[in-house]
């Protein structure tokens, strides 16, 4: 690999884009350049901009360099940029991240551009094939960068569970989440609300985990992704975990393989991150547990540094064809490193 590409990350202060900072640490491919955030920040260094919340230290480099604020002409003026990760939230990204596009090639864990037709919603094991839209993307809008989009941070491990199961005709799903607090951001959910306490809703997520995931296994015809034809009902609820989401699996199939082969389906799956060593992918993007007990968000969030999902409770299904459970880290594979692998997979292949 070349020398580092320089990025900046937007929304730095905020809780993502902390674990943007804690990830892109001794980098082998990646060098943080630029930290920007609201004007409320713009002006400080970053450790008197921002409440660090992380499990580990600041960085020292990072906490005395200048937070600047997010728009292009001051990203530009602080640094010599390759490519911007967005940590920025749904409400704002949209135009924000539509500047930078014309600029930089943009990794955005926004939901703003997600089911746009020419932009990727990516799970680089998964759909990496939908990096085609990108050339068509930056053709129809005139960009000399562009966006590339991850999924709903509990979309991301439902779709990557889903996908070894297609050989076996996928038909429908019903999911109910289990979701962390972290996944709320910071400060997040009062605690008088959720102590002692679950909360049978979660505004907007719903739509997302049912929507999300047909695109995001659906087809490319050589200029628009084709839906998935998959039936998908979700209930989702915040339960007081502090990272980690779990959820409830049932799967509709064409076929009734064994719990046997599903496990080794699971068990079996890769995809282009582990062929090309990419630095972020896990050796397993999907681990099985055969305890009866297992996944726990305490136990399993870090598996494969966070990134693998990891299933279990693998059984047949009376009313449906099977049934299992599935975790995975909301902010790390749910999150900053989900973009990070995107933009490893969009760098090995040249796209950026």
């Amino acid at each position: 690999m070349p020398s580092k590409r320089k990025v900046a990350i937007l929304a730095a202060t905020g809780a993502v884009g902390q674990r943007f900072i804690q990830l892109l640490q001794d980098h082998p491919w990646f060098q943080i350049e630029v930290l920007a955030a609201s004007e409320k920040s713009a002006g400080k260094n970053y450790k008197a901009a921002c409440n660090w919340i992380m499990e580990s230290p600041l960085p020292k480099e990072i906490a005395e360099m200048p937070v600047v604020h997010t728009d292009v002409e001051s990203v530009e003026k602080a640094g010599d940029v390759d490519l911007v990760f967005s940590a920025l939230p749904g409400d704002l990204a949209g135009p924000v991240e539509e500047e930078f596009a014309a600029l930089f090639p943009v990794f955005s864990k926004a939901s703003a551009h997600r089911m746009d037709k020419d932009v990727p919603l990516l799970i680089p094991e998964v759909n990496p094939e939908h990096t085609a839209l990108i050339p068509i993307q930056k053709k129809r809008r005139g960009w000399k960068g562009f966006i590339s989009t991850d999924p709903n941070c509990s979309t991301i491990q439902l779709a990557m569970s889903l996908k070894p199961l297609m050989k076996f005709g996928l038909k429908q799903v019903v999911v109910s989440t289990m979701q962390a607090l972290s996944g709320a951001g910071y400060p997040g959910v009062a605690s008088l609300d959720i102590i002692d306490n679950v909360i049978p809703f979660i505004s907007n997520e719903e739509d997302k985990v049912e929507c999300e995931p047909l695109k995001i296994l659906g087809t490319f015809d050589g200029e628009a992704i084709c839906p998935a034809d998959v039936v998908l009902s979700a209930s989702c609820h915040r339960v007081n975990v502090k990272d980690g989401h779990l959820e409830a699996v049932f799967v509709k199939l064409e076929e009734n393989p064994s719990v046997e082969e599903v496990e080794e389906a699971f068990r079996q799956f890769k995809g282009e991150p582990q062929k090309l060593k990419l630095p972020s992918a896990p050796e397993n993007p999907i681990v099985v547990r055969k305890e009866p007990n297992r996944p726990q968000p305490r136990y399993d969030r870090d598996e494969g540094r966070g990134m693998s999902v990891v299933v279990g409770r693998i059984r047949k299904d009376p009313v449906m064809t099977v049934k299992y459970m599935c975790l995975g880290h909301n902010t790390i594979r749910g999150a900053a490193g989900g973009g990070i692998l995107s933009a490893e997979l969009m760098v090995a292949k040249g796209i950026c």
